[in-house]
């Protein structure tokens, strides 16, 4: 398969984008984010194209997605009013209080990976690898000295890549009481350094 990766998406991909994302990420945050048409609603709300990088077929059609996070801003940026649009004001402040023990501050020199997804058709076909490949290059074109990310523990076949990919555990957290919210008991944390010139 011929994947092209290029920065951001447009306007009429925000909807495929939000699709995206939900199918790979509601087994996390459903119990939270559901019902599903309300979650795909909040995500098409908030996904920044500025923070994506995005792999496409040779036809243009979008096959995955990396967001990335830094001190300017990252790929699921909303905000308690973004939530408040699509759940009511009082589902969206008991969802923004939940969701904040997911949240990951940015780090002087890191690049923070905001998630990364593949359609299910495309996967199992190098499009996973070809984005971790430019999160890298993005990366390295930045000046940041190193890549992170987080991987759960109901997900091994990520975390063999990123192993495979040249990322490193540097920590474990545990979701403790959220982990029948989430889904998950342990998320670790990879690094991979930039390499210096």
């Amino acid at each position: 398969m011929t994947v092209s990766v290029s920065r951001g998406f447009s306007e009429a991909e925000r909807g495929l984008a939000a699709h995206l994302f939900w199918q790979a990420f509601s087994g996390k945050l459903n119990k939270v984010m559901g019902p599903e048409e309300r979650g795909i609603a909040f995500f098409e709300r908030v996904l920044n194209p500025d923070y994506a990088l995005v792999a496409r077929d040779k036809d243009g059609q979008m096959l995955g997605l990396a967001g990335f996070k830094t001190s300017s801003g990252g790929l699921t940026e909303g905000s308690i009013t973004d939530l408040a649009q699509v759940y009511g004001w009082l589902g969206g402040t008991w969802r923004g209080l939940i969701l904040s023990v997911l949240e990951r501050k940015t780090q002087p020199g890191v690049f923070q990976m905001d998630g990364i997804f593949v359609a299910a058709e495309a996967r199992g076909q190098g499009v996973g690898t070809k984005l971790l490949s430019a999160i890298k290059a993005e990366a390295l074109r930045t000046g940041l000295t190193e890549v992170q990310l987080d991987v759960i523990d109901t997900n091994p076949r990520a975390r063999e890549l990123y192993a495979r990919e040249g990322f490193r555990v540097v920590g474990e957290e545990e979701t403790g009481p959220f982990r029948h919210l989430f889904g998950f008991t342990i998320s670790t944390r990879m690094s991979w350094p930039v390499p210096k010139d």
